[in-house]
C-alpha cells in the first residue's frame, strides 16, 4: 500500500514555529523508502520584515515529553539552538521569579527536566529561534515563498463524496507585494498562520478569539552600562501587593529588558503599537503613572524605553483549542488553533510539539485521516491544559483584596518547598 503522504502536494500557511516544525519533522521522519511529498511554505512576510518584529524572548521548556526543549532535541537543533544565541536558563545561571513590588523574591521555580535535557526552562530569542529553523528547513529541500499571503482556502470534489478522501484542496493566495491573486491546489493543507489566521476566519468563522480581560503596557528598556540585577539573568513577574497590577520583566540581552505592565479592564483596547517619539510617550506616561506602586525602580525601566517600534499596547486574547476535521485536508497547528496570551509563558512549546507530533502521526498511520485524529488526541489535551492555567494566571497575578492574600500565602508556601527540595 502506498504510503499517505507518498508524492502528495502538502501547502503550509505561515513559516512561523509551527509549520516550521511541521516541515522539518516530515522531511526527517519520513523513510527513504517514501516517495517524498513537494513541500511549500508560503510566507506573508520577507524575512527582514519578519525579524524585524522578532526581537522579544520567549520561554521553552524542558520538564516534559510535550514541552519545546523535547521537540527541539528530536527535530535536530537542541544544541544548535542552545549555543547560537543570548540564552537565559542554562547551567543555573537564571530561573523565572516572582518578586513583590519592593523587589523583594517571593518564588524562584528552577524546574526539573527530563532526562537529556539541560534545563527545566530556559529563555531564548525567538528571532534566533526561528532563523536556526528557516535554515534547517531549507537545507532539507523545502520551499519557502516568502511575501505571499494566504487568503483562505476551500476543498474541492475529487470523487468519493465532498471533502472525503478523494478531496483536493483549493488554497487563495496574494502576493503581499502585487496584490495579484491566484488559486493552487494541494493534497494537504497545514494551517500555521497565528492567532489571526485568515484561513480559519473563512472557514471557521466562529472560532475567533476571545478577550481574556487583561491589558499589557509593552516596551524595552536600553541599558548602555548593562541590564542590572536581578533582572539581568533571570525573568518573572512582579506582583503590586493587591493593587491589581503586575508588571513581567525579561532580558533580551545584556543591555536591553523587556517589561510588560499589566492590569484587569473591562473594555478590550485593540493592539496598538508606535512608530512616533509623541504617540510613544503617551503609553509611557500611562505606564509610569499605573506602575507608581513599584517605585522608582520602575519607572527607571520605562523612561530607558527609547526605541518606539518596541512599544505596545496588547490586549492579552486566546481561544480554547477545536477538534480537527478529520476528512477536509485542512489541519489547524499552533495558534492557529489554540491561541494563548503571554501569560500561559508556553506558546512557543505548543507550537514546536504541534509540528512535531502532526509530522509524526502522519508517518506512522496509513490515512491522512487516522493521522490528523492521533494528532487531534495528542494536542488538544495539552493546550485545553495551558489554556486553564493561563486564565487562572491572569486571575490571581492582578487579584486584590482575600483573594491576593491567599495567593500569596500560596506562592511563598510553594517557594518555601522548592527550596527545600533545590528547586529555586
Amino acid at each position: 500500500m502506498e504510503h499517505p503522504v507518498a508524492s502528495k502536494r502538502i501547502l503550509i500557511s505561515g513559516a512561523g514555529l509551527s509549520g516550521l516544525s511541521f516541515a522539518l519533522a516530515l522531511t526527517k521522519l519520513l523513510p527513504p523508502s517514501v516517495s517524498p511529498p513537494s513541500i511549500t511554505i508560503l510566507e506573508r512576510d520577507i524575512p527582514s520584515s519578519a525579524a524585524a518584529r522578532q526581537g522579544y524572548t520567549l520561554s521553552l521548556a524542558g520538564d516534559n515529553p510535550d514541552s519545546g526543549l523535547v521537540a527541539l532535541r528530536d527535530l535536530g537543533l537542541l544544541d544548535q539552538n542552545l549555543t547560537s544565541q543570548h540564552v537565559l536558563g542554562l547551567d543555573g545561571a537564571g530561573c523565572f521569579k516572582i518578586w513583590g513590588a519592593d523587589w523583594q523574591e517571593m518564588m524562584s521555580v528552577r524546574a526539573k527536566p527530563v532526562q537529556g535535557i539541560p534545563a527545566g526552562t530556559v529563555r531564548v530569542k525567538r528571532s534566533e529561534l526561528r532563523r536556526v529553523l528557516v535554515d534547517a528547513v531549507m537545507d532539507r529541500g523545502v520551499e519557502i515563498r516568502w511575501g505571499v499571503v494566504c487568503a483562505g482556502a476551500n476543498t474541492k470534489k475529487r470523487g468519493g463524496g465532498e471533502g472525503g478522501r478523494g478531496s483536493k484542496v483549493e488554497v487563495k493566495v496574494r502576493s503581499a507585494e502585487s496584490g495579484v491573486e491566484s488559486v493552487e491546489e494541494c493534497d494537504l493543507l497545514v494551517v500555521a498562520d497565528g492567532a489571526n489566521s485568515k484561513i480559519r476566519a473563512e472557514l471557521r468563522p466562529e472560532d475567533g478569539l476571545e478577550y481574556a480581560g487583561a491589558i499589557q503596557l509593552v516596551g524595552v528598556g536600553t541599558f548602555p552600562e548593562g541590564v542590572s540585577s536581578p533582572v539581568d539573568k533571570n525573568w518573572g513577574m512582579q506582583l503590586s501587593g493587591g493593587q491589581g497590577l503586575c508588571c513581567f520583566y525579561a532580558p533580551t540581552d545584556e543591555h536591553n529588558l523587556l517589561w510588560a505592565l499589566s492590569f484587569l479592564d473591562g473594555d478590550m483596547r485593540m493592539k496598538q503599537s508606535y512608530e512616533s517619539q509623541e504617540a510613544m510617550q503617551q503609553i509611557l506616561d500611562e505606564a509610569r503613572k499605573k506602575g507608581e506602586v513599584f517605585g522608582p525602580r520602575f519607572r527607571q525601566i520605562v523612561d530607558a524605553t527609547i526605541d518606539p517600534s518596541t512599544v505596545l499596547c496588547l490586549p492579552a486574547q486566546d481561544r480554547k483549542p477545536f477538534h480537527q476535521d478529520l476528512d477536509t485536508g485542512v489541519v489547524y497547528l499552533g495558534d492557529s488553533n489554540h491561541a494563548v496570551s503571554p501569560f500561559a509563558g508556553y506558546g512557543a512549546n505548543l507550537a514546536l510539539k504541534d509540528g512535531w507530533d502532526l509530522a509524526k502521526s502522519l508517518v506512522e498511520t496509513s490515512s491522512i485521516e487516522d493521522a490528523v485524529r492521533r494528532f487531534d488526541a495528542a494536542s488538544f489535551p495539552r493546550a485545553v491544559k495551558t489554556w486553564t492555567t493561563s486564565r487562572g494566571r491572569i486571575r490571581d497575578l492582578h487579584s486584590t483584596g482575600v483573594q491576593f492574600w491567599l495567593f500569596k500565602v500560596f506562592i511563598s508556601f510553594v517557594g518555601f518547598l522548592l527550596r527545600i527540595l533545590g528547586r529555586s
